[in-house]
């Protein structure tokens, strides 16, 4: 079954240091160790070559639909689907999907999506397209609701993973007393509650690109007179570095931002804190989206109100004073990782739907 996943960038450098283009790099690395795979994407230039085993495919200089950065498409798109015998889309709500998508039908070749945020200007605007893919792959059950696909029989949830290798547990020694959040600064990620929730005395580590002017500038006002680091530039050897040191990792999204805009969908799956879960890290995260089919509550961390700071001072208070079980917690979120979110698992859910689809053809 030779697989092409297709993303509208390419993560990292001379791409987007974004979630979901992580996850879509990430899976179809991973899935090039089963099947042949390639990754086609967009960039400033051509670019092709291997990855381990993926088979990488840029495609230099297309068209902005409408100028939006977030949704290029080209025609060489389709030259470099032909060798497929599966696509799977990432980003529902983009024109490269729809197209493909149609490209696919005509074609007869089995097409699959997953929604990772964003969107732009497309044909899904004007007219229905669920119907046009052989199946949704979401990422959590929270996607498949927000996404009116709970009661579908065409809709999946896959997950995610992380690289259990890379990110993995240090010393135990090496633990200190530092709170650490790993992730873009925006609004939505209710930073602002982390930084007045945090004990005066209590170094807090915030580990992410700016994305928001304004958001940064009133950030930086709250931290005045706090032990608080804004820490723009980390790789993953790093950020490991700083969950492996942290006495815990927190994600406190909101659907209400300290500027009163709601944001809908803040968290389709949450993938920093399966990342500090699988560095053995105690986690908090908000009652919000996904996050709670990833943390336990009580078991591999704690889960909080949203724009709570109270509630969440607390329960970092609770996890700097009981070390031991603070510990446990950790190392049960690494067992829950190893058990659901790795890579490998992710991927062999997906080639079994793909695998499914195929045979409907037969």
């Amino acid at each position: 079954m030779r697989v092409a996943h297709v993303v509208p960038a390419l993560f990292g450098d001379g791409g987007i240091y974004g979630g979901a283009e992580r996850y879509a790099f990430e899976l179809a690395r991973h899935m090039a160790d089963c099947t042949p795979t390639a990754l086609v994407t967009f960039g400033a230039h051509d670019r092709r070559e291997h990855i381990g085993n993926l088979d990488l495919r840029v495609i230099g200089k297309p068209v902005y639909a409408r100028g939006q950065r977030g949704n290029p498409i080209a025609l060489r798109l389709f030259r470099e689907l032909r060798r497929a015998d599966v696509v799977h889309c990432h980003q529902k709500h983009i024109l490269a999907s729809s197209l493909t998508a149609l490209y696919c039908r005509v074609t007869g070749r089995r097409v699959f999506v997953t929604e990772l945020g964003g969107g732009g200007w497309d044909i899904s605007g004007y007219v229905p397209t669920d119907s046009w893919y052989d199946a949704h792959l979401h990422i959590s059950e929270y996607s498949r609701r927000a996404c009116g696909h709970a009661d579908k029989n065409f809709a999946h949830v896959i997950f995610g993973g992380t690289d259990i290798e890379r990110f993995s547990p240090g010393e135990p020694s090496a633990r200190g007393g530092s709170v650490v959040y790993v992730g873009r600064l925006l609004p939505h990620k209710g930073i602002n509650d982390l930084i007045s929730a945090i004990p005066p005395a209590t170094p807090l580590r915030l580990i992410g690109r700016e994305s928001d002017p304004r958001f940064l500038a009133d950030l930086q006002r709250l931290a005045i007179g706090k032990r608080v680091t804004f820490e723009h530039n980390r790789g993953d050897a790093e950020i490991v570095s700083a969950y492996r040191e942290a006495a815990c990792a927190v994600l406190p999204s909101v659907y209400r931002t300290m500027y009163g805009r709601e944001t809908i969908v803040p968290e389709l799956l949450g993938q920093t804190l399966i990342e500090a879960m699988a560095c053995a890290a105690p986690v908090i995260c908000t009652a919000v989206a996904s996050m709670p089919e990833i943390v336990q509550d009580g078991v591999t961390g704690f889960i909080v109100p949203p724009n709570d700071p109270n509630a969440l001072r607390n329960r970092i208070n609770w996890l700097l004073e009981h070390r031991y079980e603070a510990a446990e917690m950790g190392r049960a979120g690494r067992e829950k990782v190893l058990s659901e979110f790795t890579w490998p698992a992710t991927v062999r859910r997906c080639l079994g739907i793909y695998a499914s689809a195929v045979a409907g053809l037969e």
